[in-house]
């Protein structure tokens, strides 16, 4: 094999050798191309996700002070037509770290945050509490108690009666009935008197 077969196949060697590295850096380049797409989408994806829960209403009630910068309890009791709203089931139970209520009980609120009002609490648990309304979860006709020439929905806080309850936030041991019905003073009275009685579990 002369000089010149050899300088031609060595010519060959490096040029393949050649087309193998741009390949390999070809590929390689391409490779960090699709990594830093794919980071580029997660990193959009987690901050969209973290800027829209921390702006969810159920996370982040407007107005609130910061989680954990007060602790506060509440008895709560509703009585529609005599009958006392059960909020120890599971449906009721912690739908907020804000304010909520805890440990299958279903009579002390747990106010965790300053400036939570009590409509806030409500909405979480999906029960719709109006001036003029007390609406169940289901939202059906037959569980919508509204005042009316027969009936009224009242509310109490510490014996005295309120207008409304929405705007209100709770303080440390405060007692608050929601009561529908026909009831005079004495039924109202009887119903204080069990709210009074029931344990504020801290």
């Amino acid at each position: 094999m002369g000089k010149k077969d050899r300088e031609v196949k060595e010519e060959r060697r490096e040029s393949f050798v050649d087309r193998q590295s741009r390949q390999k850096r070809k590929n390689m380049l391409i490779g960090i191309g699709v990594l830093a797409i794919i980071v580029g989408i997660i990193a959009f994806a987690s901050y969209h996700f973290i800027t829209k829960t921390q702006s969810s209403p159920m996370n982040a009630p407007e107005g609130a002070g910061k989680l954990g910068d007060e602790h506060e309890h509440a008895s709560l009791l509703v009585r529609i037509f005599g009958d006392k709203f059960d909020f120890s089931q599971q449906p009721y139970q912690v739908k907020s770290p804000f304010i909520h209520f805890e440990g299958e009980d279903g009579n002390t609120i747990h106010r965790h945050a300053s400036n939570i009002k009590l409509g806030y609490l409500f909405d979480t648990i999906k029960v719709d509490v109006t001036d003029e309304c007390f609406t169940f979860p289901d939202k059906k006709p037959e569980h919508t108690f509204c005042t009316n020439e027969d009936y009224s929905l009242k509310f109490f806080v510490n014996h005295q009666k309120v207008d409304s309850i929405r705007d209100y936030v709770i303080n440390e041991d405060d007692r608050i009935l929601i009561s529908y019905g026909n009831e005079n003073q004495t039924g109202i009275d009887a119903q204080l008197l069990e709210l009074d009685g029931q344990p504020i579990k801290k």
